[in-house]
């Protein structure tokens, strides 16, 4: 809570536990924080309540319409059998809230023969969140981190993952980068920063930066896409990475989400969900060092209305009236316009050399 002055009143549980941690063993940077406020084990974000849909704090596209999944399962399974339709293949999601996109998927997949019969794998931190997936999709497999996949083809989808991975930021000055840190005063958890050094990750942002702006760092996403990745040089398949950000990261764009509404990202740890902007062009690197071809950046908007989102929406349309077809027209906007979601999320595909990018992604 805050007042309207700006001071943080009452502690939460886990603000008072890492405010104990701070006093005993210092500062702790930003990724740190964001792990223990998303995934303590008795107090994190999404270890304790119903993050996802309208009763949560935030909605995702699968939550929106149904058509997004859809679209999503189009494009892999045309992908999965462009390389061959591989029978040992499986299809995994990063990240999937409450199964709904998955179930999404399932629907429209028999629309490519043989494409429903992949398993379902998918990669789920939260007890709480692997139960409400496997009550939606029973037959799921669950992962804690993505080197636990199996050696086959993965035909793999993360929408809105990346941005749920803890970050570090740094600000430049005229020495070096000042970490950005979490540390405790007298009114509670405060922000402060370390002493400037040199980092060899941000080496090459001395190019496009000045003293005084923020760069942001996401320490496990090159680990994730590396173990995504070499599966898919090594053994066939492709994923497509769905998110908010843009092509690097500029500035501070760490923001808490709670009950809808923005929130002080300090002010009650555990309460609200915490992301930032994907840096795409980390991702890109990530996967190129792999062996993969990362396909060119496209908007969301743009990626669905090539795979027929309209064109579904108007089939869907002619069985609904009234407040169910403004409802539906409004879900059609939100994922396309690019005022909208569909401006504000990006699509990057991943695939071997040599094969076809998923549809959607066309140069």
């Amino acid at each position: 809570m805050v007042d309207p002055k700006g001071a943080r009143q009452t502690m939460s549980a886990l603000a008072k536990i890492l405010s104990q941690r701070i006093a005993q063993h210092g500062p702790l940077n930003l990724a740190d924080y964001m792990g223990e406020c998303l995934l303590h084990p008795d107090h994190g974000y999404y270890t304790q309540q119903e993050a996802f849909g309208r009763s949560g704090d935030f909605i995702t596209a699968p939550e929106i319409s149904q058509m997004f999944g859809e679209m999503i399962g189009l494009s892999l399974g045309a992908t999965w059998q462009a390389q061959g339709a591989a029978k040992d293949a499986i299809a995994v999601e990063l990240g999937p809230g409450r199964g709904t996109l998955m179930q999404d998927l399932r629907r429209i997949a028999p629309a490519v023969p043989g494409f429903d019969s992949l398993p379902i794998h998918m990669i789920e931190a939260s007890p709480r969140l692997r139960q409400t997936q496997s009550d939606a999709l029973p037959s799921v497999i669950h992962h804690s981190d993505a080197s636990q996949l199996p050696h086959a083809p993965l035909f793999v989808i993360a929408n809105e993952f990346f941005d749920a991975l803890p970050i570090r930021q740094f600000r430049r000055n005229s020495t070096g980068w000042e970490e950005i840190l979490v540390g405790c005063d007298a009114n509670g958890l405060c922000f402060g920063k370390a002493a400037p050094q040199p980092y060899h990750f941000l080496a090459h942002r001395l190019e496009d930066t000045a003293p005084g702006m923020i760069v942001e760092y996401c320490p496990a996403l090159p680990s994730i896409v590396a173990q995504i990745s070499q599966r898919i040089a090594d053994f066939g398949g492709a994923a497509l990475i769905i998110d908010y950000g843009d092509w690097r990261s500029q500035g501070d764009t760490l923001q808490a989400v709670c009950q809808h509404q923005h929130a002080d990202p300090l002010a009650a740890p555990g309460s609200a969900d915490l992301t930032a902007h994907l840096d795409f062009e980390a991702l890109h690197n990530a996967a190129r060092a792999a062996g993969l071809r990362p396909t060119r950046l496209a908007t969301q908007g743009v990626f669905l209305e090539r795979l027929g989102l309209t064109q579904r929406a108007q089939i869907l349309a002619k069985s609904l009236n009234g407040a169910a077809l403004e409802s539906h027209i409004a879900a059609h906007r939100r994922l396309t316009h690019p005022d909208e979601m569909g401006g504000l999320f990006k699509v990057m595909g991943l695939v071997p050399e040599g094969a076809a990018v998923p549809p959607g992604l066309e140069p």
